[in-house]
């Protein structure tokens, strides 16, 4: 049975509160300071993911700096710091290390992480693409967008994990936009399209002519800054931001209540007594995606660097789909700014759409 371990990081200081309280009347710089002192450590043992054809255990190790330092400090200084974490997980046990959230942002998307341990290494990425296409088909049944019919536009199209989105959605959309910058590139990728599919896409440099009129939208472009005017997002649309940094900013969703944003697909995970023994603000027996693509590689006794650096490849998405559906795994569910959506807060976005439309 493969083990796996799962590297993750306090996303802001309010992660470090909630484990060392005493610190939140402190200097925030002085509680900086001391997180990068704290050793990677266990923060828990992951047990009870069972399938039919396999089972394995983990943990999850914290890699002791937050979302701002791991952009901020010099990166050879954070990807020191990823490492010690990764050599804490080998000497646990993990045959196949996770990178989570950041961790699997820094530098060249963990090659260079993976290039210094003897484990595995992946990001997670192949899956995380899998479900928020997932995710994005099943947002759009319940906001009420028929796919059949749907306006998809895809943002950054013609970088890998855009390009290999829109492949993947093109075998059953109608009708699709791509945007991107480079002309020569869009005509590429549309002709492919078309070879693949038998789908005439548009292309699209114009980012104010095509978001209004698209009813959902595929954004990853991992942009530092704003991708687009929130204004001229069409009252009831489906946002499903793939990228890292994320492309849509939380002020999107404060300022639109009648559009839904999610960032990607919250993971069942098989087993009967499935325990993480650490919140992480979901549900139980549920997990990110690119947490269960680390389970699914230990369940097959995949102990390879299966998703890393920035090349997300369509075959890769289709084979760890494979693998899911194999064990269980199954979209459970959305999340939007770090946060699970439920069902009753789709369903008052929906309302306030059809108000906005009728208005």
């Amino acid at each position: 049975m493969g083990k796996f371990a799962f590297i993750i990081h306090p996303i802001e200081l309010e992660d470090v509160y909630r484990k060392f309280k005493f610190m939140r009347r402190w200097p925030k710089k002085l509680v900086e300071n001391l997180v990068k002192m704290i050793p990677p450590m266990k923060i828990s043992e992951i047990t009870g993911i069972k399938s039919r054809h396999g089972e394995t255990s983990g943990w999850f190790v914290s890699c002791p700096l937050n979302s701002n330092q791991m952009v901020t400090l010099p990166e050879d200084y954070v990807l020191e710091k990823i490492i010690k974490s990764g050599k804490k997980a080998e000497e646990l046990g993990a045959d196949v290390i996770g990178l989570g959230a950041m961790t699997s942002v820094v530098g060249d998307a963990g090659i260079t992480v993976a290039q210094n341990l003897k484990a595995a290494v992946t990001t997670g990425n192949s899956y995380t693409v899998a479900t928020a296409l997932q995710g994005a088909r099943e947002a759009a049944r319940l906001m009420g967008v028929d796919m059949d019919q749907a306006e998809i536009l895809i943002v950054g199209a013609t970088g890998s994990i855009g390009s290999a989105a829109a492949r993947i959605l093109a075998r059953d959309a109608r009708y699709m936009t791509l945007l991107a910058r480079s002309q020569r590139k869009l005509e590429d990728l549309a002709d492919r399209i078309m070879m693949e599919n038998g789908l005439a896409v548009r292309v699209t440099s114009n980012v104010k002519r095509a978001v209004p009129a698209a009813d959902i939208i595929i954004t990853v472009t991992g942009s530092a800054e704003a991708v687009f005017d929130i204004s001229d997002l069409k009252p009831g649309a489906v946002v499903c931001d793939v990228a890292r940094p994320r492309d849509v900013s939380k002020k999107v969703a404060e300022q639109r209540d009648d559009i839904l944003v999610i960032e990607g697909g919250v993971v069942q995970v098989p087993g009967d007594d499935v325990e993480f023994n650490f919140n992480f603000g979901f549900p139980p027996k549920t997990s990110y995606a690119c947490m269960a693509e680390t389970m699914i590689l230990a369940m097959e006794n995949r102990f390879e660097s299966f998703s890393l650096g920035r090349d997300i490849r369509v075959p890769q998405i289709d084979e760890i789909n494979r693998m899911a559906e194999k064990h269980g795994f199954k979209l459970a569910g959305f999340r939007s700014f770090e946060k699970a959506v439920t069902p009753e807060e789709i369903q008052a976005i929906k309302e306030r759409a059809r108000g906005k439309r009728k208005n």
